[in-house]
């Protein structure tokens, strides 16, 4: 026996998973190698080889994988010497013969193995190795018999045990995988099978191998219900291949849009502008909706859904109604076409005429307000507008909300028809009398009425006398005797007055009222009552800067103009008389023209005092005067005199 022969059985001896150690009684045997239960796993390292004295007894090994004798036969050196090089051609070709026996297999092939073996959890399958490959019966949908030949993958030559892992699915799974691939470069189509629903799409079996199908790509118009998918049978396209990361996305839209378009190209060919055809609603959107017309697809603009107002086409169509449309135009190259829906009936402004005359009154819905006026439909398609200033003949109407609100139903009457540039015109206020017709009537100059507060402001209060009505009562006509200076003084806002109109002005629309003309007017009494330079006691009301307001008593007001008062102590005067403090004053005059009493303040208590500015003007021009001489004085007088005297 060769060494050769020695090695190949020791490796046998190594690949035992257990090695239990037994005596040969061998002539000069050194060492034998021993197992223990920690090492499950032990190898034999080492086999002495020695001198057998007798050629005729053979050396006995044990077969530590099925128990047997194994025969072996111990040769010298000098035996081995004998080989000739013929020899060792011979035997080398004998090595190779018994690797041939394998087959070239590598972890992670897909290969062939027969079946030689089932137990209660694995199948047993030779790919022509040593030792048999291990399947988990879990991986066959229906068991194999013993002697079939099935496609595996080696998964590991050597597990932890040391057993070879063969996966049944992984060989179908890469088998599959292969094909599509193959599908994916030459572009061809792959059938599927829609299995489940996840998120954003569907899942295709494609036969072992599962695929990821985009919702966006299931079909050429939008999925309202993903679920109507599940377990269809279906050709899809192959549009993303990942091999790192096993990943395929299909596409089922893409094969129908081809199909469609062949089909579009057809129904351009015969189609014709003024075709009347029926489509179902295929999509909505805030521009117009896409109409399904049976392989094409046209838009309806939502201009030409109907000849009325709308704000979105849901107000006049839902998905999946079927409605007839009119072809307004078409592309045949950009594969467009326009459709129409009110031009199957007929335009509403030919006889608008004939239905609206002027001063008809009529009723229409408020379809639309803006801030000059609120547009009325009165059928599809026709509309006219309430200017605001046609809208009420008292009140002053700022936006046509403070009247009406969207969808109601009002009466109008038409005031004109543009037909060139459909306009109609139309008034609500002309439906009521205009009551400023009859205003002088109603409210003559010198009657009395009952009225509201409407409104105050810095130069009267407007009064309200009766929806629409209102007057203007002026500051100067709240009161005989007191000077306004706010309404708010006098009157509030929402307070019952009554008031006497004063002047009436039908054109101008204008009603001036009074306050004060309730009463008579007390200024001749006032003037025999406070005569001039008569004294009398005041209290300071306010102070402001044309002079001193003070109360006389009886609602009686004088004033101590400002400009009575010396400069140098007018603030003196500011800071002693203050309001509600009492004083004697003197009546200066009664003004009965403008109505007012000037009086007259005793500044004796208060000291004139003479500002520091004029004291020190009035010494520097003092000291600027030249004194003359006395001699020269008389000496000037003198030579006038006789120069006088030569004269005479």
């Amino acid at each position: 026996m060769s060494k050769e022969d020695v090695k190949e059985i020791t490796q046998d001896v190594e690949a035992t998973e257990t090695v239990e150690t037994e005596l040969v009684e061998v002539e000069e045997v050194s060492a034998t190698p021993t197992a223990t239960e920690e090492t499950s796993e032990t190898v034999v390292e080492e086999i002495v080889e020695t001198e057998v004295k007798s050629e005729d007894k053979p050396l006995e090994f044990v077969n530590y994988l099925d128990n047997s004798i194994l025969d072996v036969r111990v040769v010298t050196e000098s035996e081995l010497a004998q080989y000739d090089e013929d020899d060792e051609v011979e035997e080398s070709g004998d090595f190779e013969a018994y690797f041939s026996t394998f087959a070239e297999v590598r972890e992670r092939d897909v290969t062939n193995g027969t079946v030689v073996g089932l137990s209660d959890r694995e199948v047993l399958v030779d790919i022509g190795f040593k030792a048999e490959g291990m399947i988990d019966r879990s991986e066959f949908s229906e068991l194999p018999e013993i002697g079939d030949v099935i496609e595996v993958f080696v998964v590991t030559f050597e597990d932890r045990r040391g057993n070879i892992i063969l996966s049944k699915e992984r060989a179908d799974f890469q088998r599959r995988w292969n094909q599509i691939r193959k599908s994916f470069e030459d572009e061809e189509v792959i059938n599927g099978t829609i299995v489940r629903r996840i998120k954003g799409g569907m899942i295709v079996d494609l036969g072992v191998v599962q695929a990821f199908l985009p919702g966006s790509q299931i079909d050429v118009k939008p999925v309202m219900d993903f679920d109507e998918f599940v377990g269809m049978e279906s050709d899809f396209k192959i549009v993303k291949f990942n091999e790192l990361r096993q990943n395929i996305v299909l596409s089922r839209k893409a094969i129908l849009a081809n199909d469609l378009m062949e089909k579009r190209q057809e129904v351009l060919a015969q189609m014709e502008v003024g075709m009347v055809l029926e489509g179902m609603v295929k999509n909505i959107t805030d521009f117009g909706a896409f109409i399904d017309l049976g392989g094409i697809d046209g838009l309806l603009h939502i201009t030409d859904i109907t000849w009325g107002r709308i704000n979105h086409p849901t107000e006049k169509l839902s998905v999946g109604e079927t409605i007839t449309v009119k072809v307004i135009d078409f592309d045949v190259e950009k594969v467009r076409v326009s459709l129409g829906m009110k031009q199957l009936s007929p335009e509403p402004w030919e006889n608008v005429m004939g239905k609206y005359p002027v001063d008809q009154v009529i009723k229409g819905k408020v379809v639309n307000m803006m801030n000059y006026g609120a547009f009325i439909e009165l059928e599809e398609g026709v509309e006219g507008l309430i200017h605001v200033s046609e809208m009420s003949w008292t009140r002053h109407i700022k936006h046509p909300s403070d009247m009406f609100k969207m969808g109601d139903e009002v009466e109008v009457k038409v005031l004109s028809v543009d037909l060139e540039d459909k306009k109609i015109s139309l008034g609500i206020k002309q439906l009521q009398d205009n009551p400023w017709d009859t205003i002088e009537a109603t409210y003559g100059i010198g009657s009395v009425h009952k009225g509201i507060v409407r409104n105050l402001t810095q130069f009267g209060a407007f009064v309200q006398l009766e929806e629409g009505i209102d007057g203007l009562v002026h500051i100067s006509d709240m009161s005989w005797t007191k000077v306004i200076k706010h309404p708010k003084e006098i009157v509030s806002k929402g307070q019952d007055v009554e008031v006497k109109i004063l002047e009436v002005s039908s054109e101008d629309r204008r009603l001036a009222l009074g306050f004060k003309q309730l009463e008579e007017d007390p200024w001749e009494e006032i003037s025999g009552q406070y005569t001039s330079g008569k004294k009398v006691e005041g209290t300071v009301i306010r102070v402001l800067e044309k002079g001193i307001i003070f109360d006389l008593g009886d609602s009686i007001e004088g004033i101590v103009p400002m400009k009575q008062i010396p400069k140098a102590v007018r603030s003196k005067v500011r800071a002693e008389y203050t309001a509600d403090k009492t004083f004697e004053v003197m009546v200066q005059e009664v003004d009965g023209e403008s109505k007012k009493i000037v009086l007259m303040l005793d500044l004796g208590d208060i000291e004139m005092e003479i500002p520091e500015k004029s004291k020190k003007q009035e010494s520097t021009s003092t000291s600027d005067k030249l004194e003359i001489p006395q001699d020269v004085i008389d000496s000037i007088s003198g030579s006038i005199s006789s120069e006088d005297s030569e004269n005479e």
